[in-house]
């Protein structure tokens, strides 16, 4: 695996170092699993859970059992951040996805990427956008050469700015990063949905997510992850409404044309394309999920 190759679908699992945790994820199968540092973490067992957490990706780095594996970090401008970047830089971790939380500008990405050699290591870096800072410098971060791709993390957000962690709380805030992320060729992935017993909720703001267009949408449940994907897979009226448009645009040979009782130019043949290849390929956009520390 290298840095340009690896494109983030898939589901993502960040778990606690605790003992077994990690291969009990590996066993469900996810696209990426990936060790967490940072929220999973009290800071009296930040150091053992570096050691613990390094040991195991280092002993077997890369994929594992089909899962791309790697690590959630805490953030760059904390003292055990700069712990856990001495240690990856020491332990020699390759092919690995490196996740960044309370990213603020690209100088954070850039000082990483120098400092892990991500290049030369096949790393990947992810940016967790989370904070008004952030938004508000959204440009610059995303200028990053070696940024892989972004994650918005509401409830910081929504601590910072004093609003609710809603879709309609949040609506810009998510705009703004799907808008970003796509100017710069990179994917985002949508915050979570923090109420496990509100699976309505959960299928609204998947959607609301899907729409605005994320790549995929966190998970803090197992439970949540089928309704995840429900919202963010091609159903099949839409099968069959990207099929008309790819086939009245072949028939139409350039022009503009119509079907479905739309017209169709360049750009929705495109999204309809897009859709097709995914379906084909029986690709599911990517959700993350992050197992509650228990």
């Amino acid at each position: 695996m290298s840095a340009s190759c690896f494109t983030g679908g898939g589901t993502w699992i960040i778990t606690p170092p605790a003992p077994g945790r990690f291969e009990r994820v590996l066993r469900a199968r996810p696209e990426v699993a990936l060790l967490d540092l940072e929220d999973s973490v009290a800071a009296e067992g930040k150091d053992a859970a570096r050691v613990a957490a390094l040991a195991s990706l280092c002993a077997a780095p890369g994929r594992r059992a089909g899962v791309t594996t790697g690590l959630r970090i805490n953030g760059p401008g904390t003292v055990h951040g700069l712990k856990d970047l001495a240690a990856l830089a020491d332990c020699g971790l390759r092919d690995a996805v490196v996740l960044v939380p309370k990213v603020e500008s690209a100088r954070d990405i850039d000082l990483i990427a120098q400092v892990l050699d991500v290049a030369g290591r096949g790393l990947n870096l992810w940016a967790l956008i989370e904070t008004p800072r952030a938004l508000h410098r959204l440009d610059a971060v995303l200028a990053a050469p070696m940024l892989q791709g972004v994650v918005f993390g509401a409830a910081d957000y929504a601590a910072a700015t004093g609003c609710r962690t809603s879709s309609r709380a949040l609506w810009w805030a998510r705009s703004a990063l799907v808008a970003g992320a796509s100017a710069a060729g990179i994917p985002a992935v949508d915050s979570p949905f923090f109420e496990l017993d509100n699976p309505v909720g959960l299928r609204t703001e998947s959607q609301d997510a899907r729409e605005l267009g994320f790549a995929g949408k966190g998970a803090v449940h197992p439970d949540q992850l089928p309704v995840i994907r429900e919202a963010f897979c091609p159903t099949a009226d839409e099968i069959t409404s990207a099929r008309a448009i790819v086939a009245a645009a072949e028939n139409a040979a350039g022009d503009l044309t119509r079907a479905g009782g739309q017209m169709v130019g360049p750009p929705l043949v495109a999204a309809a394309r897009g859709l097709l290849a995914r379906a084909e390929q029986g690709v599911l956009m990517p959700s993350v999920h992050q197992e509650e520390a228990r």
